[in-house]
């Protein structure tokens, strides 16, 4: 149960922090993944963030349960459970949000990053959209899947 009213939980630095630093680490791990499919198994972008926004997503999940939000939730694993979908349908919505940041930079304009002979522009129009999306996955999963305001 909250103690904090929303605007002053979610205006938490420390949380924010930890956040964040999660949120870089799952950034990390879904431009890894993006970059290697798109430009060693020929997977286009959006397939690719499939894959990597799953890695991610649950990586983050895990790590934001027992540290960024350790005091939120309540023990076990049933409750951990719960969690876990809220913050699976949280994180759809905000993947959502980061499949259309980087279908409108990639689909209806032909843009193009070639370094040392590769097309990073998908990896960059994909990190734009992961910027986005965790904007609302912060409010979002403070809110829903923590409950913190």
């Amino acid at each position: 149960m909250a103690t904090e009213s929303p605007l002053s939980a979610l205006a938490h630095r420390a949380r924010i922090g930890k956040f964040l630093s999660v949120g870089a680490l799952g950034a990390s791990i879904e431009t890894l993944v993006v970059a290697l499919l798109t430009t060693t198994a020929g997977i286009g972008p959006l397939a690719a963030k499939a894959v990597g926004a799953e890695l991610s997503i649950s990586t983050m999940f895990l790590v934001n349960d027992r540290w960024t939000f350790a005091a939120a939730g309540n023990a076990g694993a049933r409750p951990a459970l719960g969690r876990w979908g809220r913050s699976h349908l949280v994180r759809a919505v905000g993947l959502g949000v980061g499949f259309a940041v980087l279908f409108g930079l990639t689909r209806p304009i032909e843009a193009t990053l070639p370094i040392a002979g590769v097309d990073l522009w998908p990896t960059v129009a994909n990190g734009i959209g992961i910027c986005v999306g965790m904007t609302f996955n912060y409010v979002a999963e403070s809110l829903v899947t923590w409950d913190v305001g």
